[in-house]
């Protein structure tokens, strides 16, 4: 009788030839638990999708109340479900003016491909502009975003117009101009190695795409429900998205993604033609009941709140000569190393002394660490007691 371990290697599709192969029976808290019991801290969230931690019994309750009333009732949009409706209530109470309309979707990339329809659509502009190192997504149109030639160069032709500037270069707004619809960028970048954008940056990119009535869509898919100890990384800039995209933490661990706009600008999927963007599952009654109990943990608890203090802890503990830089902003952070053979080394070591960790797409010299936000300060020094010894081991 194969083990299901065979069984996941000769039927789920596989994306690499070297898949981690770890197998948990249940997760709670920070921590995953294999069949043998062993705990590991889970220092990267799913990449960014646990901020409350595993299990949490409020975002469960949540979802077993909905699945009591009714799952998939019609394509989204159609009608009025009371968990859609709630969920967008709430996300609008806590954003700025501009930000009303919420457009439901089924995750991060499907934001990033409504987004960009949007913003031709309501521009009548066809020129994109993203960065270089950026990452939005594996579809085709979040690919043909993706500032990173490697991983789409397989798949091209991808969708035409789009250029790319230097992130956090002010040099290279003037590329920005009255023909372009649109600029996508993270608000900090992340599989680039968590790059924090200079304030005078952000705003000057404001700024421009004011000027050339370019719509500035910000990618907060990683960074926003709290990751960077705000609720919306934005908000450390002074500045307001013309559109808005989230998914990952949005949902609390079930899949949901969501394009923010204001009203006007989303009116432009209405018509000519009529159901400018369509999803079947996209805000899906069971995934938006978990994200509204997700979010009311967030405020309720006040989890935000002490996640600087949080970093301030790591960074002081994260302190070693083979460390060439500790880079970001809350618990979304990177862990620059001296090549990705000796990161991959560490990250191996740590995963075996129970602690998750990952490397970056397009930095694959760096660790990431991102941990879900409810981690303690004991759980964040045993963590780090770990991270420091196998650097040890091999540095």
């Amino acid at each position: 009788m194969l083990t299901l371990r065979q069984l996941f290697l000769a039927n789920n599709a596989q994306t690499t030839d070297f898949p981690l192969l770890l197998e948990f029976e249940r997760a709670e808290g920070v921590h995953l638990y294999d069949a043998e019991g062993k705990g590991y801290i889970d220092l990267i969230s799913g990449i960014g999708v646990s901020n409350l931690g595993h299990s949490n019994p409020k975002v469960i309750q949540a979802i077993k109340d909905q699945v009591d009333r009714y799952m998939h009732l019609m394509v989204y949009g159609e009608y009025v479900q009371t968990p859609q409706v709630r969920f967008a209530e709430k996300l609008v109470s806590i954003l700025s003016d501009n930000l009303q309309s919420v457009y439901f979707v089924n995750s991060g990339a499907e934001a990033v491909e409504g987004a960009l329809k949007l913003a031709k659509r309501y521009t009548g502009r066809q020129q994109i502009i993203a960065c270089k190192n950026s990452y939005h997504g594996s579809t085709h149109g979040a690919l043909s975003v993706m500032g990173n030639e490697d991983f789409k160069q397989a798949y091209r032709p991808l969708l035409p117009g789009i250029e790319f500037i230097r992130f956090n270069d002010i040099d290279d707004l003037h590329l920005i101009t009255q023909q372009t619809a649109c600029v996508i960028i993270e608000t900090v970048q992340g599989e680039a190695g968590i790059r924090v954008p200079e304030l005078s940056y952000m705003q000057a990119l404001r700024k421009r795409c004011d000027e050339t009535g370019t719509l500035l869509i910000l990618d907060e898919i990683q960074a926003a429900m709290g990751r960077t100890g705000k609720l919306f990384a934005f908000e450390h800039y002074g500045i307001v998205p013309d559109i808005l995209l989230l998914a990952k933490a949005l949902g609390g661990g079930m899949p949901i993604g969501a394009f923010v706009s204001s009203n006007q600008i989303m009116g432009a999927l209405k018509e000519n033609p009529i159901l400018g963007h369509i999803t079947t599952f996209g805000g899906h009654p069971v995934c938006c009941a978990a994200g509204l109990a997700a979010l009311e943990v967030l405020l309720d608890e006040n989890l935000v709140d002490i996640v600087a203090e949080k970093e301030a802890l790591m960074r002081s503990l994260l302190v070693h000569p083979a460390i060439k830089e500790v880079r970001g902003k809350g618990l979304m952070l990177a862990i620059e190393l001296e090549n990705f053979d000796i990161n991959k080394k560490i990250i191996d070591r740590c995963i075996a002394n129970g602690v998750i960790t990952d490397w970056f797409l397009h930095c694959d010299n760096s660790m990431r660490i991102a941990p879900p936000l409810i981690i303690t300060h004991q759980e964040i020094k045993k963590a780090c007691e770990v991270i420091i010894e196998a650097i040890g081991f091999y540095c």
